[in-house]
């Protein structure tokens, strides 16, 4: 009943207008690669197309094509098509006869990439030795290799002197020859910049390369993301000065070069060269002074951003995020950024003020400023914030930020109201590195901080205080991603009543140990409310595996609590499941999690969009 189903529904396809079904192909004698070039050559062989004899001719000139490139020159096809007109089956019978075997390989190079290692390096990866059976495809990469190269490390004067495969199926042999002559490196000759909004000697000192240093494409490409990355430009444009040498990039283009050819990556996710800045270089001098000119072209981005967002989790409710952001206001490329954030147990206002120093991606200084309002639980809070920072960034990725902060915080916690005003300076070390950021399939991010503050500078709390936390997220295979962290808190004081809420410690939530309530976690006073702790620990474990497509499972234990002395008894402990949707706007994560050590609540929900981190 299958079968006829099957045969009904492929005559009903055959009758509708334009309907065409490629040939039914059966091969004897050989197998593996080789059969499966034979498919492939075959799969757009249209019987309907041809007569007979030429449908015949077609199928024996395709199937010799498809054995030619793994060396098999003079095999014998015997064909035979089905009695239909047009036929849609047709069955070969191959002997392959014998296999051509490399004689011999000289492979050359002449001009500066001689003492250029990538170039032997490509030479030496070439899988074909002396006597192996030819297979056309590795030649064909190698000579491919060789120009990308040639086009990525700055040989605008390259060319093949010689490039054959000299084939004898008489002989049942080949011989390989390539040889490159790259002729001179070209260098990094003048950058002109034109349509900056931004000083100039700003820009320059961003250059990842120097008028002078041997070209190389993927500086250019890091040189471009560099630029994207300080967000002052709506457009940009980097490539060398196109001049003259059409004929360079014709034949580049006749050989497939530049369809093959990129940057490379610069780091983890690193920037591709996008094609105009390849057609350009291709396209530079091939006579006169080793040098190329570098233009870039700007425009300057929107000065005024924008940006709305709504969400919903389990730890606040619905929330409401409206950013307002200047990217530039002035030559300086200073910026303004301005947040505001609404949800039920806390309002946030808060602003940021940079300005970028001789670096500007690595070096700046920042001011910041915010209000906050907190209604949660045992926390009544009003907090007024303005802090100077420095932060360094260096070549490790670790950001380094020394900070003094101001706070004045009037609040009221477990039953007890205090005002405060605090001074303390801060240092901090940190970095987060990940891969698709959207739902990384690797990351990781570390941050520790010390914050110290003392009566001898006018502060109304004496306190040392240091957080740290570490995450880590790896994938084993396609369809399996790990997901762990650990988090520390202490604070060293003789007066803890003066510590505002602001700075105690709390566990407990989406983000904290799962099963347990937002900032539920921590001491209680006489009375059972919660006072916050001068300690913290958390730790989280979480094994995700994919479902189908998008959709992922997730399994997780995590344990921690916020508390008053180290070494506490018993920490909250909370493990339950999840699914994970990778949707377009974002990771959404739905968890059910049992608390272990909560006889009041058997489970809890939990519902989050976005990434980890």
């Amino acid at each position: 009943m299958i079968r006829l189903r099957a045969a009904t529904l492929a005559a009903g396809l055959a009758l509708l207008p334009g309907w065409a079904a490629a040939l039914d192909v059966r091969i004897e004698g050989i197998e593996g690669d080789v059969a499966a070039n034979i498919r492939h050559y075959l799969d757009d062989l249209d019987p309907e197309q041809f007569s007979r004899t030429r449908v015949e001719g077609e199928t024996q000139r395709r199937a010799r094509e498809a054995m030619r490139v793994y060396g098999y020159y003079e095999p014998d096809i015997q064909l035979r098509l089905d009695d239909r007109d047009p036929p849609r089956h047709v069955e070969l019978v191959i002997e392959p006869g014998p296999r051509v075997t490399i004689e011999r390989i000289d492979f050359t190079l002449a001009g500066d990439s001689r003492e250029d290692p990538p170039f032997q390096e490509a030479i030496d990866a070439f899988p074909l030795a002396q006597g192996d059976p030819l297979v056309h495809a590795p030649y064909d990469r190698l000579r491919s290799r060789l120009a990308n190269l040639a086009l990525e490390r700055g040989y605008f004067d390259w060319r093949f002197t010689d490039r054959r495969m000299e084939v004898r199926p008489f002989a049942e042999s080949a011989r390989l020859y390539l040889a490159l002559d790259s002729g001179p490196r070209y260098r990094f000759g003048d950058v002109s910049i034109r349509g900056s909004h931004i000083e100039t000697d700003r820009l320059r000192n961003m250059l990842t390369f120097a008028p002078g240093d041997p070209y190389l494409a993927g500086e250019l490409a890091r040189y471009n993301q560099r630029l994207g990355q300080s967000g002052w430009f709506g457009s940009i444009t980097v490539r060398p000065r196109l001049i003259e040498g059409e004929a360079l990039l014709q034949e580049a283009e006749a050989e497939g070069f530049l369809a093959e050819l990129d940057a490379g990556a610069v780091e983890e996710a690193g920037p591709r060269l996008e094609m105009a800045a390849v057609d350009a270089a291709s396209a530079v001098v091939r006579r006169g002074p080793p040098e190329v000119p570098i233009d870039i072209a700007l425009t300057p981005a929107d000065r005024h951003q924008f940006e709305v967002g709504v969400g919903y989790a389990t730890d606040v409710g619905p929330r409401l995020r409206f950013s307002w952001e200047q990217p530039w206001i002035n030559r300086y490329g200073h910026g303004l950024d301005h947040d505001l954030f609404l949800s039920a147990p806390e309002q946030r206002f808060s602003g940021v003020y940079s300005m970028p120093l001789e670096d500007p991606l690595r070096d700046s200084y920042r001011f910041q400023y915010g209000l906050r309002h907190r209604d949660n639980k045992d926390t009544r809070s009003l907090e007024a914030t303005v802090e100077a920072a420095r932060r360094w960034e260096f070549e490790n990725r670790w950001v380094q930020t020394l900070y003094v902060r101001s706070t004045y915080e009037d609040f009221t916690q477990g039953g007890d109201a205090e005002q405060v005003l605090i001074l303390y300076p801060g240092i901090s070390w940190s970095r987060t590195r990940t891969r698709n950021p959207t739902f990384p399939d690797w990351g990781d991010r570390q941050r520790i901080a010390f914050e110290v503050s003392d009566g001898l500078w006018g502060s109304d709390a004496d306190f040392l205080r240091m957080t740290g936390e570490t995450q880590w997220i790896r994938m084993f295979g396609d369809d399996t991603r790990l997901v762990t962290g650990v988090g520390i808190g202490a604070i060293e004081t003789d007066d803890f009543g003066k510590v505002p809420p602001s700075l105690r410690f709390f566990a407990g939530g989406d983000r904290s140990v799962r099963g347990y309530g937002y900032e539920s976690l921590s001491p209680r006073n006489e009375e059972g409310r919660l006072t916050g702790g001068q300690q913290l620990l958390t730790a989280s474990v979480e094994l995700q595996r994919r479902l189908t497509g998008s959709w992922w499972g997730a399994a997780f234990v995590d344990t921690g609590d916020a508390f008053d002395d180290w070494g506490p008894d018993d920490l909250n402990t909370g493990a339950g499941l999840g699914v994970r949707w990778i949707s377009p706007v974002g990771p959404i994560r739905f968890d059910i999690a049992h608390p272990f050590d909560d006889e009041d609540n058997a489970w809890r929900l939990h519902f989050a969009i976005g990434p980890e981190f």
